[in-house]
């Protein structure tokens, strides 16, 4: 899985809860995911995150993080207070993060394809054209 991220999250929960042990949720894209073609699909979701020369950028994945981080904290910060274990809590959280990347990947629409693009594909669907984007996010806790 791609991992990008500061270490904000897990100091926070070492501050929180000492027994964490550094343990935090990661969510992305499976990092052996390829095409058909032997295309990382890494590679095209960061294309499509930050643009390319010839393709504008698609932000599924920041813009999910701006709108939700509130909603996963609140989550996070409910979790503690019912005593659940942390492990149990980040689990609880990366699943809504990953839907979250999910949703913002099958409700895209701006901006939207190319005239070229939607006459090969017969759609306009930015994100969707065959689904292995949608279908590579996963979350996964770390323990550390």
């Amino acid at each position: 899985m791609v991992k990008r991220t500061g270490d904000g999250l897990a100091n926070y929960l070492k501050k929180l809860v000492p027994e964490s042990n550094g343990a935090y949720v990661k969510v992305g894209v499976l990092e052996n995911s390829k095409y058909p073609d032997g295309t990382p699909v890494p590679l095209v979701a960061f294309w499509n995150e930050y643009g390319t020369r010839t393709a504008p950028s698609r932000p599924f994945f920041r813009d999910t993080i701006e709108q939700n981080k509130k909603n996963w904290s609140d989550m996070t910060k409910r979790g503690i207070a019912k005593g659940l274990p942390i492990t149990e809590i980040l689990g609880l959280v990366g699943l809504q993060m990953q839907t979250d990347v999910q949703t913002a990947i099958m409700t895209w629409t701006d901006p939207p394809n190319a005239p070229s693009t939607v006459a090969k594909k017969k759609v306009q669907a930015p994100l969707r054209e065959t689904m292995l984007l949608y279908d590579s996010i996963k979350s996964e806790v770390v323990e550390e």
